[in-house]
């Protein structure tokens, strides 16, 4: 049975956040808001929650794109390779903000995403998730959660959300309701960045 806890956006509340962290720090799923769609997300650094997920998302572990959520870009050295100035400054004008950018992975990615190259970092304009991100000191890994019809819709009501998870995860965050479109995504590992996915947000190229 999951936990409904609600948390405003604007002051997010320093208790409701610690008890997030604090199962997060034993391996629990969480649904959380961000400033697109509702998200499934873990701590980067248990193993067997990340398989939870993958579990859930019929996907396996060494193969799947999740996002990591960042607080800030102060930490993304920590699994990103050296960028160049461009790039950092293309990622400092758009984030905060509803974009994921693929960037060239390091060796210090946790052991399961050894052998990926690259890494989705998301830093959204949402106080609720990067409170989490602050408290727990380290990124939380991210994926969307999705109606069946798969496509378009996806859930956005946290009491809804609530019933169809209850036992897949141990908290859901009801922070108002969610969006329904997804962020968008950016490709910064070629010459050129390129969209690979257009969704919520105009990107700022210049």
């Amino acid at each position: 049975m999951a936990n409904l806890i609600r948390i405003y956006e604007e002051n997010p509340n320093p208790k409701d956040i610690k008890k997030v962290v604090d199962v997060l720090r034993k391996g629990g799923l969480i649904i959380y808001p961000t400033d697109t769609v509702y998200g499934l997300g873990c701590d980067i650094t248990n193993t067997s929650a990340l398989e939870r997920i993958a579990q859930i998302k019929q996907v396996k572990l060494e193969k799947a794109n999740f996002s990591f959520i960042c607080e800030d870009l102060s930490n993304l050295s920590d699994y990103v390779k050296q960028i160049d100035s461009p790039t950092f400054k293309l990622l400092k004008r758009n984030l905060p903000g509803p974009f994921t950018f693929i960037l060239p992975g390091n060796n210090n990615l946790p052991n399961v995403f050894k052998k990926k190259k690259t890494v989705g970092i998301r830093v959204p304009d949402n106080n609720i998730c990067r409170a989490i991100v602050r408290e727990l000191g380290n990124p939380i890994v991210s994926t969307s959660i999705k109606d069946e019809d798969e496509v378009i819709e996806y859930t956005t009501d946290p009491g809804l959300i609530l019933e169809k998870w209850d036992n897949l995860v141990d908290i859901v965050i009801d922070g108002g309701y969610g969006d329904n479109i997804a962020s968008t995504i950016v490709d910064l590992t070629g010459i050129e960045p390129e969209v690979i996915r257009e969704g919520k947000g105009n990107i700022e190229f210049m």
